[in-house]
């Protein structure tokens, strides 16, 4: 199975894609690999930071689809209520914007660096945005 490197400032995390059950949603996110932005606290879904992507995928249907991800399931969110991006659980968390819940695609699952998780969420409350690199190595 393939895996995607993802550096967020010093942190580095290791995500195995969900090529099964996401098929498409992974073919599409390795298109745009090395990808690079900033990721932020998401504000609306709880223990979370999003990564907002400047494209949307409006021709990408929804595939593993969920809205409560565990802890380092990272979604895809293919645009529509609010902009295409990331969603990166590192605790409880319930995707939504200001008025509603929201799905976004089951992608990926970090699968080394749980241990930094926290240290995520105390940097993005802290420090603000961070720089993220998504890469296939």
């Amino acid at each position: 199975m393939a895996s995607l490197r993802i550096s967020i400032g010093p942190l580095v995390f290791i995500a195995q894609l969900e090529e099964r059950r996401a098929p498409r949603t992974c073919e599409e996110l390795l298109k745009l690999c090395p990808l690079r932005g900033k990721i932020l606290q998401d504000l609306w879904s709880g223990e979370a930071a999003w990564a907002p992507l400047n494209i949307t995928f409006p021709m990408l249907d929804m595939e593993n689809a969920i809205s409560d991800p565990a802890v380092g399931e990272l979604l895809l969110y293919r645009g529509g209520i609010r902009e295409a991006g990331i969603l990166f659980p590192f605790g409880s968390t319930i995707f939504k914007n200001k008025m509603e819940k929201l799905v976004g695609n089951h992608f990926a699952t970090i699968v080394d660096g749980h241990r930094q998780l926290d240290e995520l969420g105390h940097r993005l409350q802290w420090e603000g945005a961070q720089d993220i690199v998504i890469e296939f190595p």
